[in-house]
């Protein structure tokens, strides 16, 4: 059994007992030994710290126990020895660890594989989707740039780059300070609803998220009265109760004025 096959028979192992990997060693110690002096030998590697037995099984081809262990500390691959002496002078203990890019690499490639699923992909719908980009291979650059090129091709801009945060709006007059005045309002807010291309519901959110005061009480009536109002339905009836761009006094004295002209004979 070379080395590699060790590194992935501790990996498995790992898995089936939930060790953290960064926390796991494998080691070869006689049928004998007992799991007090295992734990107590490993010990005497002081980058470990505490080390305790977390499974034991026999290999035959070897003709000795393979002992799963997990230690306190973190495992950094130079800082612990291929082998360690049991304290009766005995036959050295070889020691396997998973090195810490391969950690790394299985940490990546479980990342890689949920963005992959959130995407509704999977691993072969990278070369499909991205032709002229490289294959993915065990290269982390290169598959990152695929990644990439994935991303680009799948994801859009959930507003189809025309929405922008719309300002508050109250309807008190004077405007006050911070909200805009309702004609510039209602402009972005048009523009929103007819050129965005998220749902109706978000957009109608989007409303209500930017109105406070009257102006929130009217569209609150409005879903009252019909919950499935549409986002140009709300509009409709803010443009109805504020859209006068004629003052009370404006409007009083056009009624004197009118009132004023002789008649024509």
């Amino acid at each position: 059994m070379d080395k590699t096959e060790l590194v992935s028979e501790l990996k498995s192992w790992c898995r089936g007992e939930g060790v953290d990997e960064t926390h796991a060693l494998m080691t070869f110690v006689p049928e004998e030994v007992e799991i007090s002096v295992i734990e107590e030998t490993l010990q005497t590697i002081k980058s470990l710290g505490r080390v305790r037995v977390r499974g034991r099984n026999f290999c035959a081809r070897l003709n000795c126990r393979m002992v799963l262990c997990e230690s306190r500390e973190t495992i950094k691959e130079g800082s612990v020895p291929p082998e360690v002496v049991p304290s009766d002078g005995g036959e050295a203990w070889p020691i396997i660890i998973i090195r810490e890019v391969e950690a790394a690499a299985d940490t990546f490639n479980s990342k890689l594989k949920g963005l992959l699923q959130a995407e509704g992909k999977t691993m072969e719908d990278l070369k499909s989707l991205c032709p002229s980009a490289s294959p993915p291979t065990s290269s982390t650059e290169s598959i990152l740039r695929v990644v990439g090129d994935l991303l680009e091709k799948t994801t859009k801009p959930a507003d189809g780059g025309s929405y922008c945060r719309l300002r508050m709006f109250s309807g008190a007059l004077p405007t006050p300070p911070g909200e805009e005045p309702f004609d510039h309002w209602l402009e972005q807010a048009w523009i929103m609803v007819e050129e965005s291309e998220c749902s109706d519901r978000e957009k109608r959110r989007r409303l209500m998220g930017s109105l406070k005061g009257p102006a929130l009480e009217i569209i609150k009536a409005v879903r009252h009265a019909n919950p499935d109002a549409t986002p140009k339905e709300c509009l409709d009836a803010l443009e109805s109760a504020f859209g006068s761009a004629e003052s009370g006094d404006d409007l009083y004295f056009a009624f004197r004025l009118m009132q004023q002209q002789s008649s024509v004979r």
